[in-house]
């Protein structure tokens, strides 16, 4: 559904709309939510499906995470943003409303694609190198007496912060089918693909190196005989009395952190020797990770053993490189699932009308990408200053990608 004529001027001259009281560049947010097909039927339609977006997006951003909340957020400022955008009615969205743009006026597949296509420059000019893919099940989905919901994989940069791309792992699929459909749409040149143990595959490898990246694997139960010889390679070996041990290729770094009344202390141990004993597409090396847990309060003291995989050669990635990558992968619990989880409240959504639970994630994933761009390191600190300046939160949305405010 098109804007009416008197509410919008082309600015052919600087390639921007005049919306309201706004300009918006061509390569704004706002200009990608134009581009999305409208699936409602025009008759009853009350609000352009660009401008609705916008509205669920403002309250998202704002702090509210339910369509009665975004609502309310929104009646309450209802005034200035009829007259910041220009809007033919005067009140704001029914919850009831948002659901139904949620859930049915939106093609979750489209609306991807034009925010992959929105965050493009970003990506190109970003010096992330890691790729890290993981599923998520949206708990609030599970119907009751239920096992399963609405399944999502993402592929995240967690440099970033930045969804790149995320597709629903289909009810009689799993992540391992998902997973190469998701990655032919991105580009990964330059890029090293992380993932857990599940991502682990022969076929996955393939289509990482083919596709120009690299891969940094697990080997968990999932895949025994790869781990037990990864495993064997590191243990001790006895050394007979007259014989010299036998020489390996074993380099070693290790790191410490300390946080949350725990240190955490990170050995990884590489090497290429199985390179060419292992039937494993492209590999250049294999890992052993220990991670060591002391609790500063009691003393007591946990340890963690994973072996991994990796298409990187000791010259692309010696130890030291290995962990800071390992480590950027875990970023994607911490970076987007807990915030997801708590910040977003993404697990509480019980949307059920069409769609919508899966739409609200892809809002998440876009909220934080807006937020974390505009170097807030604390998602609800930047929630509350957009609740009390809507209009800021508004700037994000009509002005180019990379405006700071």
């Amino acid at each position: 559904m098109k804007y009416k004529p008197n509410r919008v001027e082309f600015k052919a001259e600087v390639q921007q709309y005049l919306v309201g009281e706004y300009v918006y560049d061509l390569k704004s947010l706002y200009a990608h939510f134009e581009v999305l097909s409208d699936q409602r039927k025009a008759r009853g339609v009350r609000y352009p499906l660009a401008d609705a977006l916008t509205l669920i997006l403002l309250a998202k951003l704002g702090g509210e995470d339910g369509p009665t909340g975004m609502a309310q957020w929104l009646k309450y400022r209802a005034e200035s943003l009829v007259k910041a955008l220009g809007l033919v009615r005067k009140t704001m969205p029914h919850r009831v409303t948002i659901s139904r743009i949620l859930g049915q006026a939106v093609q979750v597949e489209e609306l991807e694609q034009v925010l992959q296509r929105y965050f493009d420059d970003q990506v190109q000019t970003s010096q992330a190198v890691v790729i890290a893919i993981d599923g998520k099940v949206l708990r609030g989905t599970i119907a009751l007496g239920k096992t399963q919901g609405t399944h999502l994989l993402a592929a995240y940069l967690p440099e970033e912060g930045l969804v790149l791309l995320e597709v629903e792992v289909e009810t009689k699929e799993n992540e391992i089918v998902a997973a190469p459909k998701l990655l032919a749409h991105l580009d990964l040149r330059g890029k090293v693909v992380t993932g857990d143990a599940m991502h682990t595959q022969r076929k996955l490898s393939i289509e990482v190196v083919v596709g120009g990246g690299e891969y940094l694997w697990i080997a968990k139960e999932n895949q025994p005989e790869l781990q037990a010889t990864i495993a064997h390679l590191f243990e001790p070996e006895p050394v007979t009395k007259g014989f010299s041990p036998t020489p390996t290729d074993f380099k070693t770094a290790t790191t410490l952190n300390k946080g949350h009344g725990r240190l955490e202390k990170r050995t990884l141990t590489s090497s290429a020797m199985l390179k060419d004993y292992l039937d494993w597409p492209y590999l250049e090396q294999v890992f052993k990770l220990e991670r060591r847990f002391t609790n500063l309060q009691t003393g007591e003291v946990t340890t963690e053993i994973h072996y991994g995989l990796t298409s990187l050669t000791p010259a692309e990635a010696d130890p030291q490189r290995l962990l800071a990558l390992q480590r950027t992968h875990w970023g994607i619990e911490n970076g987007l699932h807990y915030r997801r989880d708590v910040t977003f409240k993404e697990d509480r959504c019980r949307l059920k009308i069409g769609h919508a639970a899966r739409t609200m994630a892809t809002f998440n994933n876009l909220a934080l990408a807006l937020i974390l761009r505009q170097g807030y390191p604390y998602l609800p600190e930047a929630r509350r200053r957009f609740a009390a300046f809507p209009l800021e939160a508004l700037q994000l949305i009509m002005q180019d990608p990379f405006h700071r405010l």
